[in-house]
Parts: structure tokens; sequence; C-alpha cells
């Protein structure tokens, strides 16, 4: 069974913590990783497919868009061999019930289940679902027995629970000592409210005090919120201890190997990142959102932004990023002339629909 125990891991990220994201934080030293946040009755629209091509495992929905099958209709995607014993599912959910048959499609590939009650996004909150949780403390109480009984342990797999603070310290207490009743294996605390940003200082102010609960119903603590960097995960445990573990999400949104004691550099990350996009068959869509979050353009300024943001397919996108870019981030000379034709074919598209507007405005 996994030992959340003095670990750094990667946060559940919509969209940005999909398969190959997590493949690169796990090459540069991420001890865990969780997968983008899954509502149950998603889950249950899948069927699970080995998928020998790429050795993976998908949960295609029976429900989804064929168009391009195994990718529009792809719902959750494992590397078995390269994500052995460091991957949490994480899922939405508001049902008991149906948690736990969600649950039991997926257990037996993953290393963990995780349930969201911190999310005060309106995808996550809507139906009772993410933070929402947090104001019906007997729901998710009966979600996380239920897990732990139906699924952790005939399956030997643990189970665990991802909150925010409530607004005072005495409720949030509280609501601590009920969770950690549960059985569950690992507690993880975003230290914010429901009502903060991420812009805002997290709240540590009673850590320790949430910790000991921890501590004495023998359940791991994971620390999430602000954390940027290998020396801060190092430095908070020295203020709570080795036992504690922490958690990225926006760092590693940016740069997914900040795991590492030394990051990679966006051009080599970009270059790797994209390289199991490929390997993979990431959907584009994806691969484009992903990048354009790991390359820096400030003031529009990045050529190397500008051809990935006009990427029209997965080729332009390897060709971009393995073929046209050094490792210093600079479009090299064959891809100058790549930006040239690129620029060329915008300013003509822009003049043409222009004339269209213009003479439909006769």
């Amino acid at each position: 069974m996994v030992d959340y125990k003095s670990k750094f891991v990667l946060a559940p990220m919509v969209r940005i913590g999909e398969l190959p994201t997590r493949l690169v934080a796990l090459r540069h030293g991420a001890d865990l990783v969780w997968g983008p946040e899954i509502i149950d009755k998603k889950i249950l629209t899948c069927e699970r497919v080995v998928n020998t091509k790429l050795n993976t495992i998908d949960f295609l929905s029976t429900r989804g868009s064929t168009k391009i099958p195994g990718v529009t209709n792809l719902v959750f995607r494992t590397a078995p061999k390269l994500e052995e014993n460091k991957l949490i599912f994480q899922m939405g959910t508001s049902d008991a019930e149906l948690a736990v048959k969600a649950a039991n499609i997926v257990v037996k590939d993953v290393s963990g289940i995780d349930i969201n009650a911190g999310c005060p996004k309106h995808f996550s909150i809507h139906s009772g679902m993410g933070a929402a949780l947090l104001s019906t403390p007997d729901l998710l109480c009966n979600i996380l027995t239920s897990l732990v009984e139906q699924v952790g342990k005939p399956n030997n797999k643990p189970i665990s629970v991802k909150i925010r603070l409530l607004p005072n310290k005495e409720d949030t207490l509280a609501l601590v000592k009920r969770l950690v009743g549960t059985g569950i294996s690992n507690l993880t605390l975003h230290c914010r409210t429901r009502t903060m940003r991420n812009r805002e200082s997290p709240i540590r102010d009673y850590v320790s005090e949430i910790l000991e609960i921890c501590r004495e119903n023998k359940v791991s603590f994971i620390i999430n919120g602000g954390i940027t960097s290998y020396k801060e995960y190092r430095d908070l445990q020295k203020q709570f201890g080795d036992d504690v573990s922490c958690m990225v999400a926006e760092a590693a949104e940016i740069n997914p190997t900040v795991f590492s004691e030394t990051p990679l550099t966006w051009p080599k990350l970009t270059k790797e990142y994209v390289t199991f996009c490929k390997e993979f068959q990431n959907f584009k869509a994806n691969t484009k959102y992903c990048i354009t979050r790991m390359i820096p353009n400030p003031g529009n300024s990045n050529p190397i932004y500008a051809l990935i943001n006009r990427a029209k397919t997965d080729e332009d996108i390897e060709r971009i990023i393995l073929d046209n870019m050094d490792e210093q981030g600079n479009v090299i000379e064959s891809g100058q002339e790549q930006i040239k034709k690129e620029t060329e074919k915008e300013t003509k598209k822009e003049f043409l629909e222009n004339q269209v507007v213009a003479e439909t405005r006769k």
C-alpha cells in the first residue's frame, strides 16, 4: 500500500494533470502524482481498455465522441509501468453509492483513491461536490467510510481526502477529527478557505494542531497551498516534522520539473513534455494548453509562444518545439522561415476576413 509520508507530490489539476505532465513530474522527483479530478458519473460511462500500442490502460466513455476513437472519448489514461505505486486517482462525488461504483472501476489500475472536498470552482461544487462537501460533513464522512470499507480494504488500496480550511479554527479542527475517524489513510489540506484565491497567502497558523490530530489517528498529512520549490518542501518539513508531505499545484503547472532541486529551463522542459505527448498520443488541445502555460511570454514577445498558439496539428507542435527551437528557446534558422510563412498566412487570412465583413456591410 502507498505510503504518503515524507513525500513531495503533484496536485490534482484539471487539464494539466494528464499523463504527459505526470510522467515529467515523476521523472524529475515527484514521489506521487494525482490525476485530474474526474466525476463519478463520468467514470461510470467508461469501459476499461488495454492499449497494447501505447502500453497504457485507457478508460473510454461509451457516450463520448468517437470522432477520433481513443482520443475524443478518452476519459483517463495511465501508463502502469511508469506510474506503478505512484498514481492517485481523484474523484468528484456527492453520493456514496456512486463513489463506490466508480472507484471500483479504476481501483485496480491506480495506487489510491482521493476525494475532492477542496476545490471551490463551479465544475467541482455543482451538485454538492468539491468544497461544497465541507458544508455537509455527514455526507462527506459517509462517502469516505463507504470507500474505505467497500473499495479500500477489499483491494488493499488507501482512501484519502483533500480539503480546505473552514472559516474558523474550531470548526476546522472539529471536521478534521471526524475525517480521520473514517478510516482514511491520508488528509491533504489546502491552507486557504473556500473563498480565498491563490494570490492570497496560505494560512498555516494552526497546521501543527491539525497535524497532531492526524498523527494521533495514524493518518498521514500533506500540506498544499503556496509551495513552489523543493527548498520550500524541505523548509516545511523542518518546521512541522520529517513525516509531513507537501503538494505543489500552480508552480508545477508552469514547470512540472519543480520537484527537482534543479528544475529544467522552459525550452528543455517543453521538449521533454512534447516527447511524452507524442509517445502517448496526447490530445492536441490539451498539449497546446499545457505548453502555453510553460512558455514565458512577457508582452507577447516570445516567437515560440506565437508559433504554438497558431499550431493546428500535433505535427505542427512537435516541429516547432523539437525541430525549430534550440535549447535556449530561440527559433533556429529553419524556423525563421516558418514564422515568416505563418505571419504571411495570418495576414492574408485577416485581410480576406475583413473583405468579407466589408462586403456584408454594403
